[in-house]
């Protein structure tokens, strides 16, 4: 029953895709704006709606860092609502493109085109609905969505807005679709629309990503999780480096690019591991550190397994290691390769870092909370890929096209 009730909703998203793919910007946009302004006129039903979702979400359990993460405000819905808004200004992505000639005269145009049908699974983030729902009518995509139990009302509010809109546009409603069952029927069944959706973009946790990476039919593109490093060189100004920690661990624990583990240098580690742990005692932190890590400040210790964990909380693992190449040898062993940095006023060692850190985004002096679709003017985002086809890093408007090339001529043939 599930599977076919999700087979019908992929269909009517499937339909709906022409009309979506062949609207001119100014509609696209009239989507974009009228979406913006219902969801801050509808703000107090929105955040009723996530009331009921973060009341369940304590009722069960949940940690305070993926609680702040579920909840809206009247604050983060305008925010959401003025991302929205930011992608009217962005340039069309479709349509465009570079035209040459070859010598038997024909003229070739490659041309942007939506991807189509869009699937997105995802979990405890209510904005995701609305930014997926704002990215892929923007690019002429209409968007399947299957959030998770945690934001199930909330989800279903942003899918009655943005159907609104896209009435109000001109546009069919059907392009937004929500998956209502929050079973892992409703999301294995998404998995097996292939012919159906054309890529599917897991947002979550590890276990999500790789669930959807082994088992779904339609092409994946992997996203999100975030095993993010620092790494403080030798040389590091130490007032930068604990700000950018600081900001990097606690200004949101739960989101992807937020830091795992700092990385310390042994020539400076004595000298500054006592003051990342008094931040790190002040902002409520817990330190699980390597062996040297233990000698000099004492905290618990770090075993292998937290090395390679994405805690989404106040936890932190913290390594003394021998030289930036070592930490880059470690970060490229333990990073799920999102988001990294190096803290460090020489140029060869932050050279060396960006050269040869196998990640996404590779920051110099900066913290790693800036990978964000937003934060590089690319509008909202779809998420943040880790793999290396097709699209790498923050998902903007340019991810959700394909190339199309059209030929013209006067009768070549092939000899």
């Amino acid at each position: 029953m599930i599977f076919e009730s999700v087979k019908a909703i992929c269909e009517r998203a499937r339909a709906a895709s022409p009309a979506v793919a062949g609207a001119d910007g100014e509609k696209r946009n009239a989507f974009l704006a009228s979406f913006a302004d219902l969801l801050t006129a509808e703000a107090e039903a929105l955040i009723l709606a996530n009331k009921k979702d973060t009341e369940a979400a304590k009722a069960a359990g949940i940690s305070a860092a993926m609680l702040d993460r579920l909840t809206l405000t009247e604050t983060r819905i305008e925010g959401l609502a003025n991302g929205i808004r930011a992608l009217i200004g962005l340039c069309d992505p479709l349509g465009g493109g570079e035209v040459f000639k070859r010598p038997n005269g024909m003229e070739i145009k490659r041309i942007k085109v939506p991807l189509g049908v869009c699937g997105v699974i995802f979990e405890a983030r209510p904005n995701v609905a609305a930014d997926i729902a704002a990215l892929c009518i923007k690019s002429g995509n209409a968007a399947v969505l299957r959030g998770g139990k945690e934001c199930i009302n909330t989800n279903l509010a942003v899918e009655a807005i943005a159907k609104k809109a896209l009435i109000e546009a001109g546009l069919p409603e059907d392009g937004v679709c929500l998956i209502p069952y929050t079973e892992r029927e409703g999301a294995n069944a998404l998995m097996q629309m292939k012919g159906i959706v054309d890529v599917l973009i897991p947002r979550g946790g590890k276990g999500l990503i790789k669930s959807v990476a082994e088992n779904s039919t339609v092409p994946v593109i992997e996203t999100g999780a975030g095993n993010c490093h620092i790494y403080v060189h030798s040389d590091a100004d130490f007032d930068c480096a604990l700000s950018v920690i600081e900001n990097a661990k606690v200004s949101r624990p739960s989101v992807c690019n937020a830091i795992e583990t700092v990385l310390v240098n042994e020539e400076i580690a004595k000298e500054f591991l006592p003051l990342l742990k008094s931040t790190f005692d002040r902002t409520s932190v817990e330190i699980r550190g390597c062996e040297k890590t233990c000698d000099i400040i004492g905290c618990s210790h770090a075993t292998e397994e937290d090395f390679a964990t994405e805690y989404n909380d106040l936890i932190c693992t913290v390594g003394v290691v021998s030289s930036v190449e070592s930490a880059v040898s470690h970060i490229n062993k333990y990073s799920t390769g999102h988001s990294e940095a190096i803290i460090t006023e020489s140029r060869r060692a932050a050279d060396y870092f960006t050269a040869m850190v196998d990640s996404a985004c590779v920051y110099v002096n900066v913290s790693t909370r800036f990978t964000d679709g937003g934060q590089f003017g690319f509008g909202a985002e779809v998420g943040i890929s880790t793999q290396k086809l097709h699209a790498r890093g923050p998902m903007g408007l340019s991810a959700l096209t394909t190339d199309k090339y059209v030929i013209t001529g006067n009768g070549q043939i092939r000899k």
